[in-house]
């Protein structure tokens, strides 16, 4: 759906101008549009603080790895970050290979912290599950004793 990552990346104010749009032009196209934006969570309505945050790291790292192939990826042919054409520089190209390693770096130390931090996060609901499953477990034995 292009329309709607175009839409996501503008914001919340473009689905909003969508939707009042939508209920100018035709009323049910504009009663559709909220009713999408409320069941998708793009409204922050449906979704959790976890929800939503994720939501936004998937974004970013789309963003990141379109930016990745527009700045020498897969597309231009030079085989990756690091190596582009010749810029007649020497001391530029050097700093921007430096750069480009740096934010490669960054990259894979922002998705490891990503990883660790939804591994804690899924272990402390487990660990809550666990502890809420005792908590109702010992309560019956209570009870019938």
């Amino acid at each position: 759906m292009p329309i709607v990552e175009k839409l996501d990346d503008y914001g919340k104010g473009a689905w909003i101008a969508f939707a009042v749009l939508g209920f100018i032009v035709f009323w049910p196209l504009g009663l559709a549009t909220l009713a999408f934006l409320f069941w998708s969570g793009r409204m922050g309505c449906g979704m959790g603080g976890a929800g939503r945050y994720e939501h936004r790291m998937n974004r970013l790292q789309s963003k990141m790895e379109r930016l990745k192939e527009r700045m020498g990826g897969r597309e231009s042919g030079f085989g990756g970050w690091g190596r582009g054409p010749s810029s007649g520089n020497h001391a530029f190209d050097e700093y921007r290979q430096e750069t480009l390693r740096r934010l490669e770096d960054e990259q894979k130390e922002f998705q490891d912290f990503l990883g660790r931090l939804r591994m804690a996060r899924d272990k402390a609901e487990f660990d809550q599950f666990m502890a809420d499953r005792r908590g109702n477990g010992a309560e019956p034995q209570a009870n019938a004793g």
